[in-house]
């Protein structure tokens, strides 16, 4: 991934946060046929490992699990918020012109290996944990216990479970720091005013660089 010093984020709670808050990931491996990309959620376990482990499952009819080279790491690409910067939002702008349009976003590539599980009490720990993560915003949070044990049992029959040690994370936060502080503050108010969330999460990452620098 290209990283200018000025994007790179290399913080792993900062990391981890992103992981938690947007757990699709693209998992992207090398098999007999190339490079292949799974888009899977993933729950991370913190503690596990000096940087965390990634878990999470795939459907058994999926080749992935046993059609992928176990000399070659893992790579899941985590896609925080992202959005379109209009040069119009510049303060500069009006004193120069020399501004073009972008697009800022926040992304996590981590890798590792990649290993299988096929063990039925691991599948069924990994499950559970992952609804509970899932189901966490449920005013009424589905448990796998609600449903009927040999229907959850067939169910777990057609997974296969998958755990990626991190070997190593690379963040990237495009969050326009290489404008000056002004171009910043407009380039948030700008994404404020359109109203969408995805925008006003981006305004959040923005902020959040601005006040560093100045503390």
């Amino acid at each position: 991934m290209y990283m200018p010093p000025h994007f790179e984020e290399t913080r792993p709670e900062v990391i981890h946060r992103l992981i938690v808050d947007h757990p699709l990931g693209a998992l992207v491996t090398l098999g007999s046929e190339g490079i292949v990309a799974n888009h899977i959620p993933f729950i991370i376990d913190k503690a596990a490992g000096e940087l965390g482990t990634l878990i999470g499952h795939v459907a058994r009819n999926n080749t992935l699990w046993h059609d992928h080279d176990e000399q070659v790491e893992a790579l899941v690409i985590f896609q925080g918020p992202a959005a379109y910067i209009s040069p119009n939002w510049y303060a500069t702008k009006q004193e120069t012109h020399e501004v073009v349009p972008t697009h800022n976003y926040a992304v996590a590539h981590v890798y590792g290996p990649l290993v299988i599980h096929e063990d039925a009490r691991w599948l069924r720990g990994a499950v559970g944990r992952l609804t509970k993560r899932m189901e966490a915003s449920q005013e009424r949070p589905w448990k796998m216990a609600d449903a009927p044990a040999p229907f959850l049992d067939g169910q777990l029959d057609h997974i296969v479970g998958i755990e990626i040690p991190i070997s190593r994370m690379l963040g990237k936060w495009k969050t326009s720091q290489n404008r000056v502080r002004r171009d910043r503050e407009g380039a948030i108010a700008g994404l404020r005013a359109t109203g969408d969330p995805t925008d006003a999460a981006m305004a959040d990452l923005i902020e959040e660089r601005v006040h560093a620098t100045l503390e």
